[in-house]
This record gives structure tokens, C-alpha cells and sequence, in this order.
């Protein structure tokens, strides 16, 4: 039997699971808000079917599969590069131990608020980006610097049809405008942008690469839209823009007299959280004590094979025998015992008892193990001659 590692667990290899557990959430969230959510589930699909096939004993599908897994590490930089790259800006952001300012402070948020339904009334296209935690240079290309604090006539004469700048987005940090006329990356989420413009293509698309929030007006509709996390939606009302931008301020700059350690990551999206947990205990277990050797003992029934047709076995002693392996611990996870067999060649048998030796070649089990110990190493075999039809008649 194999001991249970949990039993043994130390308080490092504990705070290697919650480091863990927190970079697969950050990825599990990551995935949700990207078109990569689709290749996470297929190499989840695929590499059930591997596990199926390493317990099914599929040995072509089995080697077929781990040549995949081979270059599995260089897919992943490939596919997700962009994914890795916010990754590693987002770590960047996170070791900053400095408490940032509000992008908006309460009355330039009513301004900007009061300002946008301006613009909706008037069929006026508009795009503003509040910037998060999240850096944007690398994600916006072009625009005019500017640093004119948010008023109402600042943001009208920029959006103003007759102004040079008007296609192009504001950027707003810390109650100012720093740049405006900027373009910003497409979004190819078909789903989302269906019967919707370019400016919500290009907010929607600096949603799923940064953490800021995006504020469009429609110049056909006349309606208000706001894109964060990935995710692009109408807004019915001021009310409901203002509880947007007070809900995402409040998220991305979190008041003083609040817990600085209750981030988001504990208090919501409970599903990835224990999905991520799950992940991080089961990868630990693989690769932690998974790669540690160990000893292993199975009870396996002896059998025999080429038994000439004209003789029978009367009894085999003992009937099993007590096999001992060695290998890694995640060798034996989904090991499946009856895969053992021991074989005793008995093609030369003579009538009566004999004596038969077990060696390595008599028994068959998997090759990532290694056989250590055979108990009994002898058995004793009686086989009788079967007496046939001719015999019985005549005697």
C-alpha cells in the first residue's frame, strides 16, 4: 500500500499550493475573458483522453499523446503570448508597494458623467478609456498629448465632428485628459460587437488586453456603452453609468479604511477560485510526492500457459504469490493492478509434482516500474494425465 503524503504535509509545500493556487486563478480568469477559454478546454479534453488511455492500457494512443505533450511547454508560448505578456505586466504591477492615486475623484466622475449624456443626446461619437492598474502604452498607437484637466467644453470640443481628433479615444488618468486621438487595438469578438461600431470594436478590444474601463458613445444611436473585463455592454441610464464608474474606481483603487488584503481575488468568482485550488493541490500531489520512489506491494494469482491438452493441473502451490515494485509515487495513482500477471511456462511438464522457479520473465507489468522482490521465488505444480473417452470405456 502506498502512505498517504497529505498526512505529512509541511507548511512550505502548504504555501506552494496557495502561490499556486493564485497564479491558475489569475489564469482560469484570464482564459474567461479571452477567446483562449476555448484552447484551455480542448488541451483539458485532450489530456483526459491521455489519462484514459495511460489507464486503459492504449499503448499507440498513449505514445501518440506524449509526443504531443513533448512540445507542450513551447504551444503554450506560442498560442498564449499575449496572454504570458499581461502576465508578466500584471506581476510587474502587483510588486509596486505603493498605494496608487484615483484615476477620477468624485467630482470630475459627475463632470464626465453629465458630459457623456451630453453627448449621447446629441448623436455625438465618443470614447474614453479610465485607466486602471493595468499600463496601456504598449496596447494604444498614435494620439496627441495633452494635460488639460476633464471638464465638460474640453471633452465636447475634442468629440466636436469638426474636430481633427474626434475618431479617437481619450485617455483620462488622475482627473486629467493625457492624451487624446489615440487608436486603440480591435476586438475580434463577433459575438459581442454584433450591429455595433468601430469604436466599440476598439474598446472591447483594450477591455480583454487591460484592466480599464472603456466609455462609448454612439454617434448612430445615440446610446451609452461600457466595456471592462473583456466584456462590452449598454447602459440604460446615467445612474447606471455613474454606479459603473464608482463600482470600478472603487474596485481598481480601493479606499483606505478597507482591508488593503481583501483584494477581489477572495471575495468573488467562488467557481474559478475552488477550480484553481482543486488544480493546485492535484499538481502538487503529482509533482511533489508524485516524483518521490517508493515500494509497492500486489498479491498476484498465478497462472499457467502451453499446458499440454493430455494433462491438467491438479494444484499449484502457493496459488499467488507476493510481488514487490519500485517507482515513482504518481505511478501507482491510477495504477491498475490487474494489468500484473505471473505466467509459469509449464509446455514440459511431467506427470507429478514439480518445481517451477519464478523469475523477472514470468511476470508481465507495467515498464516505468521496477520489479524488486518476488515472494515465494518456488512453486510446486501437480498436474495428472486426463483420461480420455477410450480409457474410461474400456476400463
Amino acid at each position: 500500500m502506498i502512505d498517504n503524503p497529505f498526512w505529512t504535509v509541511t507548511l512550505p509545500e502548504m504555501l506552494d499550493v496557495v502561490f499556486v493556487a493564485i497564479l491558475l486563478y489569475t489564469a482560469i480568469v484570464w482564459a474567461q475573458q479571452t477567446r483562449a477559454a476555448f484552447v484551455v478546454r480542448g488541451i483539458l479534453i485532450l489530456g483526459s483522453i491521455y489519462i484514459i488511455a495511460k489507464y486503459l492500457d492504449l499503448q499507440m494512443t498513449a505514445w501518440i499523446f506524449q509526443g504531443f505533450f513533448a512540445i507542450f511547454l513551447i504551444m503554450i508560448v506560442v498560442i498564449f503570448q499575449e496572454e504570458l505578456r499581461q502576465l508578466f505586466e500584471r506581476i510587474a504591477v502587483w510588486s509596486l508597494a505603493r498605494k496608487r492615486t484615483p484615476t477620477l475623484g468624485s467630482s470630475t466622475s459627475d463632470v464626465l458623467v453629465r458630459t457623456v449624456a451630453d453627448l449621447a443626446k446629441e448623436h455625438v461619437g465618443a470614447l474614453i478609456v479610465i485607466r486602471g492598474n493595468d499600463p496601456l502604452e504598449r496596447h494604444i498607437t498614435g494620439g496627441i498629448p495633452l494635460d488639460g484637466k476633464v471638464s465638460a467644453p474640453l471633452l465636447k470640443s475634442i468629440f466636436d465632428p469638426h474636430s481633427p481628433g474626434h475618431d479617437g479615444a481619450v485617455l483620462v488618468d488622475q482627473d486629467n485628459i493625457s492624451r487624446f486621438a489615440a487608436h486603440l487595438p480591435l476586438s475580434k469578438d463577433l459575438r459581442q460587437l454584433a450591429n455595433v461600431g468601430t469604436r466599440h470594436s476598439a474598446a472591447l478590444g483594450l477591455a480583454e488586453l487591460t484592466d480599464a474601463l472603456c466609455i462609448v458613445v454612439s454617434e448612430e444611436r445615440g446610446t451609452i456603452s461600457v466595456a471592462t473585463e473583456g466584456k462590452l455592454r449598454e447602459v440604460q441610464n446615467i445612474q447606471e453609468l455613474g454606479a459603473v464608474l464608482e463600482s470600478f474606481l472603487q474596485s481598481k483603487f480601493p479606499s483606505s479604511t478597507e482591508n488593503h488584503f481583501a483584494l477581489p481575488l477572495f471575495r468573488e468568482n467562488w467557481i474559478a477560485k475552488a477550480i484553481a485550488i482543486a488544480l493546485a493541490i492535484g499538481f502538487w500531489y503529482i509533482f511533489v510526492p508524485g516524483s518521490k520512489t517508493v515500494d509497492v506491494s500486489y498479491t498476484v494469482p498465478v497462472s499457467v500457459e502451453n499446458l499440454p491438452p493430455d494433462l491438467q493441473v491438479e494444484d499449484i502451490e502457493p496459488p499467488v504469490v507476493n510481488a514487490t515494485f519500485r517507482g515513482p509515487r504518481r505511478a501507482f495513482y491510477l495504477f491498475n493492478s490487474s494489468k500484473i500477471k505471473v505466467a509459469i511456462d509449464v509446455s514440459m511438464a511431467e506427470l507429478g509434482r514439480r518445481t517451477f522457479t519464478i523469475s523477472e520473465k514470468n511476470i508481465q507489468y507495467p515498464k516505468e516500474l521496477t520489479l524488486q522482490d518476488v515472494s515465494p521465488s518456488t512453486l510446486r505444480l501437480s498436474v495428472r494425465k486426463v483420461p480420455n473417452a477410450n480409457d474410461t470405456n474400456r476400463g
